[in-house]
């Protein structure tokens, strides 16, 4: 895996020079032509090979060996970029360099020499993991807790009037329980009577369409032929299917693939027949059947304990003093019943004394891993094995976040651009493909949703402790990434490094990427970096308890994605155009004072995301500068305080996405501050704050067609209401944007008391939010069609506000309310909407009202 990932890192470093418009260095034709064919071929030879140890504690020699070729290369080429960008010569003639380029080829050469002699048919025929059954566990699966109303669902779906063949996914992921529940309903008493034939498989990744028909003809009927082909054997199972209600229960299905082929033998005899599949991809259960999926939820802690319990201690009930400790390692993990099960089995055999236990519950990860042969290792390591190779790293990088850290998407994706582990693939950009990932990998049930945002997205994830804990076995023998804690090794060739512990930044001159999670705050003589000494570093995070000099991290010339602290005399060095890769700028700031960037900063062809959480003065580009960067790549501004968007600098950044303006003046230089928003196409996402006289500069805002989410926040009228903005007269402008999903209005004023929505507007608005808007007292909604596709309400410090429109509630895709500081008229009119939406339509609203 490691080796996969840096080939497409390598080749990205290949192709960002070759496409940059004024690269630091330049490789001749034929070195990039050699490795360009080195990397496709070892991509190609990766993409199907089966490594003889993937079941192994040990790394893959040949792929090692194909990473440290690649590694090296990498180390060639940026080495060369950082000596070209600090000499500040454009042209250097490096005899070492080229020659040292060429030893690695040949390296590479060999490699693929070596390879090419590897019979290939050998190697792919299948996967060398066993499948494993639920038999091979010496835990007691039979045993089903927390799950009685996952059970009664599918018994009814089973036992139901429905007479058309129904397909019953079952998904989640590994050791949730899919396989136990399914075993239970398939020796449940009333099942047996229902159905006249009864049959298990199990499918696995590495499924054999013939193996799979004669196990259940075997199973349904006793036949035992082996002599017949897969159509002959498929052609007998179903004529013995055939008029008969039956039910197969497949178990561990991975691809659709594998029921297209077996679909054909399985009749639809108008009876009731039933088909249930346990899977772990979300995707796959949708593609059998959508409107049938069952979806198996990690157990709560009441069920928890209640399997632990009953694990451990059979009938009997836990001592009162093993109690509480038990709770805790029921908590430990995390509602996963594999995880529970397992625990719960060795504590069955062990000492019931507290000792025991608290020991037991300091090692528990390593326990709960390693126990009964390190099953428990065994069942989630199989998600990993058969992830495609663009995949793993993905993965695998989850392990770099602290335990039960709420990780955000939007960070992580980014992370994973800057990492260059990314593949390319059908003209996508790259964050395009960063967010097809993800939902590949939640989609797969290796990471966990945690909080959606305003319209459905994803805004934070979790992974669980089992998972986390594979990923970092997985990398330590990949040597992907180290954790480097209190007591640092002497030497450190892993690429990505996580630091727990402040002042070991000077012994990682090979490192490409640091993560520091530092838990006490960083020394005075801490904040400088050995920048010479981090040449190299491509990824640098640092939000913490550091507080860096930012003159200093401008010295890391290969950066892509930097996220800092910076000290309180930081200065915005006007080197930053040296930062000739850099795609992300993060820079958190405590002190009062605003940063001022440079005019050179508008030189950065590759940045595609700049944040500034505390504010930025950005400066306007010279409209004389005789090399003018047209900004190609920015799709995110944030944090910029009193932004003229004129001409020049729309022409400058003309595919921005996110904006997050701060304005004091409405006008700069005598032109109006917003005068050519319009002019932004792509723009999705606007946060505007005023506070000068604010209701002119919103009404001349014309705001383009393309804007999903928008925020508008009055902050002058929250102190002096007179200055307010009169939303009456905003609202028919924003409403009338076709593809606006959210709106928050913050502050402002409805100067008449009064807000009537329009008939045609807000079409596709899902989120509405409205806060501290003061003087609204009536709001006329004559007709649900008005927002046809509101899903959350959000009224805070809405005191006038005399009730919610009634037509609210036969909004049939709403969801909830939520309301803050409001009359009590206006909380009587909520309850009621809600129940009058569940006499419409059958759901209960979610009602918060603080």
């Amino acid at each position: 895996m490691a080796a996969y990932g840096v080939l497409v890192s390598l080749m990205h470093i290949i192709e960002t020079l070759e496409k940059h418009p004024s690269p630091p260095i330049s490789i001749n034709e034929k070195h990039i032509q050699s490795l360009t064919q080195n990397i496709t071929f070892l991509q190609e030879f990766l993409d199907c090979y089966i490594s003889p140890f993937a079941d192994s504690h040990e790394a893959d020699p040949l792929e090692r060996r194909i990473a440290d070729a690649v590694y090296a290369a990498e180390d060639v080429i940026e080495s060369h970029i950082a000596d070209q960008i600090h000499s500040g010569s454009t042209i250097v003639a490096d005899h070492d360099f080229y020659h040292n380029l060429q030893k690695v080829i040949e390296e590479m050469d060999l490699i693929n020499k070596e390879v090419k002699s590897i019979a290939f048919e050998a190697q792919t025929k299948q996967k060398p993991v066993a499948a494993l059954s639920a038999s091979s566990s010496n835990v007691k699966e039979n045993v089903i807790v927390g799950s009685n109303e996952v059970f009664l669902d599918v018994l009814d779906k089973l036992t139901g009037d429905r007479l058309n063949r129904q397909i019953i996914p079952i998904t989640g992921m590994g050791g949730i329980g899919k396989t136990t529940l399914a075993m239970n309903l398939f020796e449940n008493a009333l099942v047996k009577d229902r159905f006249d034939i009864r049959a298990w498989t199990t499918i696995s990744q590495t499924y054999n369409v013939r193996e799979t028909l004669k196990e259940v003809l075997f199973r349904a009927s006793g036949d035992s032929s082996t002599d017949l082909s897969e159509d002959e054997l498929g052609q007998k199972l179903y004529q013995f299917l055939f008029g008969r209600r039956y039910l197969v229960i497949m178990d561990d299905m991975w691809s659709i693939e594998a029921w297209e082929k077996l679909k054909f033998f399985f009749p639809n005899n108008q009876n009731g027949s039933r088909i249930i599949v346990t899977t772990r991809l979300s995707d796959l259960s949708s593609q059998l059947n959508e409107s049938c999926i069952v979806g198996m939820k990690f157990l709560d802690e009441a069920s928890s304990w209640d399997l632990f319990r009953m694990t451990v201690f059979g009938k009997e009930s836990c001592p009162i003093e093993l109690e509480k400790i038990g709770k805790n390692i029921v908590a430990n993990c995390k509602g996963l019943p594999l995880s529970i099960a397992t625990i719960g089995g060795l504590l069955a055999k062990s000492e019931r004394t507290k000792e025991c236990w608290e020991r037991i519950e300091q090692n528990l990860n390593s326990i709960v891993i390693n126990s009964n042969d390190g099953f428990c290792l065994k069942i989630v390591r199989m998600s990993y094995i058969y992830l495609p190779n663009y995949l793993k790293p993905c993965f695998l990088y989850m392990g770099v976040f602290k335990e039960d850290y709420r990780i955000s998407v939007s960070m992580l994706e980014k992370l994973w651009v800057s990492e260059g582990f990314l593949k390319p693939r059908s003209g996508k950009c790259l964050e395009t493909l960063a967010q097809e990932y993800f939902k590949e990998l939640v989609d797969r049930n290796l990471v966990l949703v945690d909080e959606l945002g305003s319209t459905g997205n994803v805004k934070f994830c979790k992974i669980h402790d089992l998972l986390r804990d594979l990923c970092l076995k997985e990398a330590e023998k990949e040597r992907f990434y180290h954790v480097i804690r209190d007591d640092p090794p002497t030497s450190i060739s892993e690429r990505r490094v996580v630091l727990k512990t402040a002042g070991l930044l000077g012994s990682l001159s090979h490192t490409r990427s640091i993560i520091c999670q530092y838990d006490k705050a960083v020394p005075e003589d801490g904040k400088f970096l050995p920048s010479q000494d981090l040449r190299l570093l491509r990824t640098f995070r640092a939000c913490d308890f550091e507080r860096y000099f930012l003159e200093n991290v401008f010295e890391l010339v290969n950066s892509r994605y930097l996220a800092i602290s910076v000290h309180h005399e930081s200065r915005f060095s006007s080197s930053i155009d040296l930062l000739w890769n850099l795609q992300t700028l993060i820079i958190y700031s405590s002190f009062a004072n605003n940063l001022h960037a440079p005019n050179e900063i508008w030189k950065l062809h590759q940045l595609r995301h700049l944040e500034f959480p505390e504010k930025l003065i950005l400066p306007n580009p010279r409209s004389d500068d005789s090399d003018i960067v047209i900004m190609e790549n920015l799709e995110t501004l944030k944090g910029v305080e009193d932004l003229l968007l004129n001409e020049e600098v729309v022409k400058r950044i003309p595919n921005v996405k996110k904006l997050d303006l701060t304005y004091y003046s409405d006008q700069k230089e005598g032109e109006n501050c917003l005068s050519y928003l319009q002019c932004f196409g792509k723009l999705e996402c606007l946060r505007c704050s005023t506070s000068y006289q604010s209701g002119a500069l919103l009404l001349r805002i014309n705001f383009p067609n393309s804007i999903k989410k928008l925020v508008v926040q009055d902050l002058l009228s929250y102190y002096m209401t007179e200055f307010g903005a009169k939303l009456e007269d905003i609202l028919p402008k924003i409403g009338s944007l076709p593809l606006l999903e959210k709106l928050v209005l913050e502050n402002g004023v409805f100067k008449t008391g009064k807000w009537e929505t329009i008939e045609g507007q807000f079409q596709k608005l899902k989120f509405l939010q409205l806060s501290y808007c003061e003087g609204l007292v009536n709001w006329i909604v004559s007709d649900s069609s008005h927002f046809p596709l509101l899903q959350k309400l959000r009224l805070y410090n809405l005191s006038e506000l005399e009730e919610i429109p009634s037509e609210v509630g036969e909004i049939a895709t709403l969801k909830s309310i939520s309301l803050d500081g409001c009359s009590e008229a206006a909380v009587a009119s909520a309850k009621k909407i809600v129940e009058e939406h569940e006499d419409l339509y059958g759901e209960q609203l979610d009602l918060c009202d603080w």
